[in-house]
C-alpha cells in the first residue's frame, strides 16, 4: 500500500510541526501572539481605513487568513494580514470605480481578495511561482518607497480633517491648494502629538536609565501603538473631544465576520482583473521575501509554489469573510520572530485573540479618533521612505538606477499600478538592451599560467596570426549582430590573421539566429583563408552545434580548453613566456 504521508506533509505543512508540538512551544507561541496582537489591532483597523474600508474589516482580515496560512504555509513566523502597501493598492484599484466605504465598494473589496487568491492558487498549482520573482529588486524597492510616500501623504487628510487626495502628487498638490485653508487645528495638534508620542516614547523606554529601573521594556515598546489607542480613547471620552470636532471611528459591529460569496458579475471581474493581478504579484513578492529572510535564520525550507498556494487560500478566505487582500507583514513577522514564536500556532493564537476582540471589545474602539489611526500608519510606513537605495543603485548600475527612477516617478505622478507596470516594462527593456550589447574581449595568455584574460586589463602574450575572443553572454538573435560587428572590426586590425578562436566558456545557450550568424562568419572567413575555431564549449551549446550545419562546414576545430587550442595552433606563443 502506498505511503501517502510524505504527500500529505507536502500539501499541508502543518502536519510537520504539529506532530512535534509541545507545551513549551505553546507557551512561546502564546507569548508571541500576545505581543503581535498589541500591534495587530491598531494596525489592522488603520490599514482597513487606508483601503477606504470600515475599520472592523481590518480585524476580519486578521482572522481566518492567518489560520489558513498556518496550515498551508511553510514559514514558522510569517504573520499574514492587512499591510499598508496592499491596502493602498486596494484603494487605488477600487476608488476610481466606487465611492470609498459604500456597500458596493465593500463588496468589490471582498471580490478583489477572492480574485487575488484564485490567481495566486492557479499560479502555484501550475508551478509558475518563478515568474513573479522575475521582477527586479530595484523596481520593487522603488515601488515600495514611492507607495510609502503616497500612503503617508494620503493620511494627512485625517491630520488636517480636509479631503486631500493622495493618489498621485499632482492630485495631492491640487487638493492642498483647494482645501488647506480649511485645516482643523485641533485634529492637527492631536495628530502631531500622536506622531511625536509614537516616535519618541519607544526611544524613552529603550533608554538606559528607564531599563535600569524597570528592566526589559521590549513588550511595552511593541505595545506603544495600543497604549496610544487606549490613551486617546480615554482623552476623547474624558475631555469630550468630539465636541471640538475630533472625528472618531464610531460604532463598530461585533461578532464573527459574515461568511459569504461577494456579489459579482463578469463586467466587474474584468474591471478588477488588472488590479487583482498586480496585488497578487506584489503580495507574493513581499510575502516570500519576508518568509525567506526568517527561513534563512531558522534553516527551514520554503517552496515558492506552495507559498503561492498558501497565500492564495489565505486571500480566498479573506474574500469569503468580509475582508480585503492580505499578505505577509514585515513588522509583525519580525516582532513575531523576536518574541520567540516557535511554530505557526502563534498566528492561530493571534487569530483567536482577534476573534475575542471582535466579539467583546469592539465597543471600546468607537471613540477612537481617526487621527490616531492615521498617525499609526504614517509612523509605521515612513520608515520605508529611504532614498539611499536610489543613490547606491545608480552608482552600481545606471540601467537599474533608471528603472528605479522610472518606477518611482510613475507611481508618484500617475498611479500605483501604472507606475509598477512602467517599472516592470523598463526593467525588461533595459535587460534586453544589456543582452544586445554583450561584453566581448580579445584575450591573451597570462605568462606562466594556462589562463587567458582581457588584453586591455592584463599583461598577456598573444600571437599575430591568432585572434582569441571571449563572449560573456548567451548568444541570441538580440546580440548576434553585435558579435558579428565586433569580429569584423577586430579582424580588420589583424592583417596577419590565420585563426579566429571563439572562447565559449561564458556561453550557456545559443539560438538559431546566432547559429546562422556563425555559419555566415565561417563562410566569410574561409574566403579570407582564415579558420574559425571554438574552445571550452559547454554541453548544451555543443548539442545545438551538432544539430546545425555549422560543424559539417567548420573550417577549424573545437578544443576542450583554450590553452589546448593555442598549444595546437601556435606553439611558439609559449616561447614568449618567462
Amino acid at each position: 500500500m502506498p505511503d501517502f504521508k510524505p504527500r500529505i506533509v507536502q500539501l499541508i505543512p502543518a502536519w510537520q510541526w504539529l506532530k512535534d508540538y509541545s507545551s513549551g512551544k505553546f507557551k512561546s507561541d502564546l507569548l508571541a501572539s500576545l505581543i503581535v496582537i498589541a500591534m495587530l489591532v491598531p494596525q489592522g483597523m488603520a490599514y482597513a481605513m487606508l483601503a477606504g474600508l470600515p475599520p472592523i474589516m481590518g480585524l476580519y482580515a486578521s482572522m481566518l487568513p492567518m489560520i489558513m496560512y498556518a496550515i498551508l504555509g511553510g514559514s514558522t513566523t510569517l504573520s499574514i494580514g492587512p499591510v499598508a502597501i496592499i491596502s493602498m493598492m486596494t484603494f487605488a484599484t477600487l476608488n476610481p470605480l466606487f465611492e470609498a466605504g459604500s456597500p458596493v465598494y465593500i463588496e468589490a473589496a471582498m471580490l478583489l481578495a477572492l480574485m487575488v487568491g484564485i490567481i495566486s492558487v492557479l499560479l502555484g498549482m501550475l508551478r509558475f511561482g518563478f515568474l513573479i520573482q522575475l521582477i527586479s529588486h530595484p523596481v520593487i524597492k522603488s515601488f515600495i518607497i514611492a507607495s510609502a510616500l503616497l500612503i503617508a501623504l494620503g493620511q494627512l487628510k485625517f491630520l488636517v480633517d480636509v479631503p486631500l487626495n493622495g493618489n498621485s502628487i499632482p492630485e495631492f498638490a491640487l487638493s492642498v491648494w483647494q482645501y488647506l485653508s480649511l485645516t482643523h487645528a485641533a485634529s492637527l495638534v492631536f495628530g502631531i502629538a500622536s506622531i511625536l508620542f509614537l516616535i519618541y516614547f519607544p526611544k524613552l523606554l529603550n533608554s538606559q536609565s528607564v531599563r535600569s529601573k524597570i528592566g526589559s521594556t521590549n513588550f511595552i515598546i511593541k505595545a506603544v501603538p495600543l497604549i496610544l489607542v487606549i490613551i486617546s480613547i480615554a482623552l476623547t471620552v474624558g475631555l469630550d473631544l468630539k465636541e471640538i470636532g475630533i472625528k472618531t471611528v464610531g460604532e463598530i459591529p461585533s461578532g464573527f465576520p459574515p461568511v459569504r460569496i461577494p456579489h459579482w458579475n463578469w463586467d466587474l471581474v474584468l474591471k478588477l482583473m488588472p488590479g487583482a493581478a498586480m496585488i497578487a504579484m506584489i503580495s507574493f513578492v513581499e510575502s516570500l521575501s519576508i518568509a525567506q529572510a526568517t527561513a534563512l535564520q531558522q534553516r527551514s525550507n520554503l517552496n515558492s509554489n506552495q507559498e503561492l498556494i498558501a497565500l492564495g487560500i489565505a486571500n480566498i478566505s479573506a474574500g469569503l469573510t468580509s475582508a480585503f487582500p492580505v499578505t505577509g507583514s514585515l513588522s509583525r513577522t519580525v516582532v513575531n520572530a523576536d518574541a520567540g514564536a516557535k511554530t505557526p500556532m502563534a498566528g492561530v493564537l493571534s487569530s483567536i485573540l482577534i476573534v475575542v476582540v471582535t466579539l467583546f471589545f469592539t465597543g471600546f474602539f468607537k471613540d477612537l479618533p481617526l487621527v490616531i489611526l492615521a498617525a499609526t500608519i504614517i509612523v509605521s510606513i515612513w520608515k520605508l521612505v529611504d532614498f539611499k537605495p536610489f543613490i547606491d543603485t545608480w552608482r552600481y548600475s545606471k540601467a537599474d538606477g533608471i528603472a528605479m527612477w522610472v518606477t518611482f516617478l510613475g507611481v508618484l505622478f500617475i498611479d500605483i499600478s501604472t507606475g509598477l507596470i512602467i517599472g516592470i516594462i523598463s526593467t525588461f527593456i533595459l535587460m534586453l538592451w544589456r543582452i544586445s550589447r554583450p561584453h566581448m574581449a580579445v584575450i591573451g595568455l597570462v605568462e606562466g599560467t594556462q589562463h587567458f584574460r582581457n588584453i586591455q586589463r592584463h599583461h598577456v602574450v598573444t600571437a599575430p596570426e591568432i585572434l582569441s575572443i571571449r563572449i560573456d553572454e548567451n548568444l541570441t538573435f538580440l546580440n548576434a549582430n553585435a558579435l558579428k560587428g565586433f569580429l569584423i572590426n577586430e579582424i580588420s586590425q589583424h592583417p596577419q590573421l590565420q585563426h579566429v578562436i571563439l572562447n565559449c566558456s561564458s556561453v550557456s545557450s545559443i539560438d538559431y539566429s546566432a547559429l546562422e550568424m556563425l555559419e555566415d562568419i565561417n563562410n566569410e572567413l574561409s574566403k579570407l583563408h582564415i579558420r574559425l575555431h571554438f574552445s571550452e564549449v559547454k554541453g548544451p551549446v555543443m548539442d545545438k552545434l551538432q544539430q546545425s550545419k555549422l560543424l559539417k562546414h567548420l573550417s577549424g576545430e573545437i578544443y576542450l580548453t583554450h590553452y589546448k587550442a593555442i598549444q595546437s595552433l601556435s606553439p611558439k606563443v609559449f616561447e614568449y613566456q618567462i
